[in-house]
C-alpha cells in the first residue's frame, strides 16, 4: 500500500465477506472504493449472490488523470499521508487504477450495471 499498490485481493476478499456476515439482516449494502480488480468483482458478485444481495449497480466518478493527481497532492497537504505526498507513487497509483480497476468498469458494463458519473465541478 505504501507504495500505491492494491492490498492482495484474496486479503480483501476475505474481509468483506466477514463484514457481510456480521450484517447478514442488512437490507443492501454500498461498497465505496471496492471492488478494485475483476477478480475482486468476480469474487464479489458470487459472494452478494450467495448472501441474497445481488449487485445492482457501479458508479463510478470519471475524473481526468491531471484532476487525480492535484486532488491526491491536496489531499496529502491537509491528511499528511506519506503516499499522496510522492509524485512517483501518486503515477503509480493512476497506473494500478488504469492496469487493474478500470477491468472492473468492463465487468459491470458488461451486465449492465455500469453508471458513469462526470466528477468534476464544483459541488
Amino acid at each position: 500500500m505504501d507504495a500505491g499498490n492494491l492490498v492482495p485481493d484474496e486479503v480483501v476478499i476475505g474481509m468483506v465477506k466477514d463484514k457481510l456476515e456480521e450484517e447478514k439482516g442488512a437490507g443492501g449494502f454500498i461498497f465505496d472504493g471496492f471492488p478494485r480488480t475483476t477478480a475482486q468483482a468476480v469474487a464479489l458478485d458470487e459472494l452478494m449472490e450467495e448472501f441474497g444481495h445481488p449487485i445492482s449497480g457501479m458508479v463510478s466518478l470519471n475524473v481526468p488523470d491531471d484532476e487525480r493527481r492535484t486532488r491526491l497532492t491536496l489531499r496529502a497537504e491537509t491528511s499528511g499521508l506519506v503516499d499522496d505526498q510522492d509524485p512517483e507513487k501518486i503515477n503509480n497509483r493512476i497506473k494500478v487504477y488504469y492496469d487493474e480497476t478500470k477491468p472492473v468498469i468492463d465487468h459491470y458494463e458488461a451486465q449492465g450495471k455500469f453508471v458513469p458519473i462526470h466528477g468534476v465541478g464544483s459541488i
